[in-house]
């Protein structure tokens, strides 16, 4: 991708994807992900060509705490999906390496009936530090599987920190895995979480764990009565499923449908997507002015001396955040 001319090659990365083309598809997210300027320029007009060829896709988001069993769900209900004729695309932001930034969790080995499946797509991408663990440019990925024809977007976030909040400003459905038998189920449930859930899921509701999964599920039931609903349209279920055996997967499914259905005629979903693009622009914009801080060497020298005078008490916090601004010169 070191073409002098950025606008032919993103238009013959744009063909290939649109044709389907898986190899494309995994370099134009290699691309897009780059941080160097002549790379980012192409993925651009790339996003930019491809962009009128998205927003048909159902974007689905699941995070849950560790241990309740988000890949195994994911890959249990994706190969439904694709039994179902759907084209599945897996987007699992992992925790990034501290030493070489990289994915650490091998979600490929952790999918392992997607991993095999002509008709599904598992894309790691490491968080590399960004706010709430989600990488950067999942919202360009999205779109770029769309274009090349995936119907389902499943977004699996690391589950710690802040990423829900990210992921559920990206997704139509954001599903919450919950698990029984762990202690009190609801010390296990953060109010924000419940507060984006669209639905509730209890995992492992199989063999002798079928009952504390019905009461942890009654649980959750209960608190989600004392919280205002966010909206009118859409009152949160809370279900059992076993993503070992599988019962329970379609049940899951369906709910997301039925979800898409009221929402997207009372017109709550175009509203949403409308709202997404314009957080997803300010995301943007908030990098870009960061990237400038920290590459422009000259701006660097001068951060570096505010930060100095700052942590020293000579200079207020507010000044300083007014000097770096007319720097920037904003």
């Amino acid at each position: 991708m070191n073409s002098p001319l950025p606008d032919v090659a993103a238009a013959v990365l744009a063909a290939a994807i649109r044709a389907g083309d898986r190899a494309a598809l995994a370099r134009a997210i290699t691309l897009i992900e780059s941080k160097r300027a002549d790379h980012r320029k192409t993925a651009h007009l790339l996003v930019q060509d491809l962009l009128p060829r998205t927003g048909k896709a159902v974007r689905l988001g699941i995070t849950g705490a560790p241990g309740a069993g988000k890949s195994t769900t994911i890959d249990a209900l994706g190969t439904y999906l694709t039994a179902q004729g759907h084209k599945v695309a897996v987007l699992a932001v992992d925790p990034s390496s501290s030493r070489t930034g990289g994915s650490i969790l091998g979600d490929k080995t952790r999918m392992a009936q997607l991993a095999i499946d002509p008709n599904a797509f598992i894309r790691p991408s490491p968080s590399s530090g960004t706010l709430g663990g989600v990488a950067a440019k999942t919202r360009e990925t999205m779109l770029l599987c769309e274009a090349a024809g995936y119907d389902v977007l499943i977004v699996e976030t690391v589950g710690v920190g802040q990423s829900e909040t990210t992921v559920a400003d990206m997704t139509d459905f954001f599903l919450v895995l919950m698990v029984a038998g762990a202690g009190d189920e609801l010390q296990g449930i953060k109010k924000g979480i419940v507060e984006l859930a669209d639905m509730i899921a209890v995992n492992k509701a199989d063999g002798d764990n079928i009952g504390r999964a019905n009461m942890a599920a009654a649980d959750y039931r209960s608190a989600l009565h004392i919280l205002a609903p966010r909206s009118p349209t859409w009152t949160v279920p809370v279900t059992t499923y076993s993503a070992l055996t599988g019962k329970g997967i379609a049940d899951l499914w369906a709910q997301v449908l039925d979800h898409k259905e009221k929402m997207g005629g009372s017109g709550e979903l175009a509203e949403l997507r409308r709202a997404q693009q314009v957080k997803w622009m300010w995301t943007m914009l908030e990098e870009r002015l960061t990237a400038r801080l920290r590459g422009d060497p000259a701006i660097r020298a001068k951060v570096r001396q505010a930060e100095a005078a700052v942590a020293a008490g000579q200079l207020a916090p507010t000044m300083a955040v007014e000097d770096i601004a007319q720097l920037l010169g904003v």
